[in-house]
């Protein structure tokens, strides 16, 4: 697969090598950067993820990034791909921490917290392992003709108030949202660097936007 130019976003968290050596595995060369001039002139941007929604904002703001996404993303259009807590930070705001953080507000959402008990039946929170999605729009993203199941690890999820973005749901006590896209940017709760076949499949579909 001939890609001139992925640029894994380093500002911090996320398991940049992993997704970087999944990427091998379709025959893509990802380069970790953190340089304005690699995000602006990225033919496809991965914002990966793990951790607090605030310190990772902070980290954005911190290396000044913030600009240069805007400019990637919302003005020349470039495919991004975020991934668990780099979904999340693609929303308007979350409430982890009991606080309300600014996120980059390309999606209309809002990141809330799971549940902790359903029915009367505790949760284990963060929600860890394998969970299937239900292929809402039936997106080239994931697997025809198959249970598509991925690897998650996570204590909140992205609420759209677009319902027009949902690309797939999982459930865990509530149904919630899997995983978006609204034109260029695809955000997904869970980790397609950990999931295998599914995982494969969706990364080198997001190659081919």
């Amino acid at each position: 697969m001939k890609v001139k130019n992925v640029i894994i976003i380093d500002y911090g968290f996320g398991n940049l090598k992993s997704i970087q050596n999944m990427l091998k595995k379709i025959g893509v060369e990802a380069k970790i950067s953190n340089k304005k001039e690699d995000i602006e002139t990225a033919d496809k941007l991965i914002l990966p993820g793990v951790g607090s929604f605030a310190t990772a904002m902070n980290s954005i703001d911190e290396l000044n990034l913030r600009q240069s996404l805007d400019k990637a993303v919302l003005q020349k259009k470039t495919p991004i791909l975020g991934i668990c807590l780099g979904m999340q930070l693609m929303c308007a705001q979350s409430e982890e921490g009991g606080q309300i953080t600014r996120g980059l507000n390309w999606i209309n959402a809002n990141v809330r917290r799971l549940p902790f008990s359903i029915n009367e039946s505790k949760l284990k929170i963060p929600h860890i392992g394998w969970s299937s999605i239900k292929n809402d729009n039936q997106s080239r993203f994931f697997l025809k003709d198959a249970v598509n199941k991925f690897y998650f690890v996570h204590a909140y999820f992205v609420e759209l108030n677009d319902e027009k973005d949902l690309l797939s749901h999982s459930s865990y006590g509530i149904e919630f949202c899997s995983a978006f896209q609204r034109g260029n940017i695809l955000g997904v709760q869970f980790h397609p660097e950990k999931s295998h076949k599914y995982g494969l499949h969706l990364l080198e579909q997001f190659i081919l936007l």
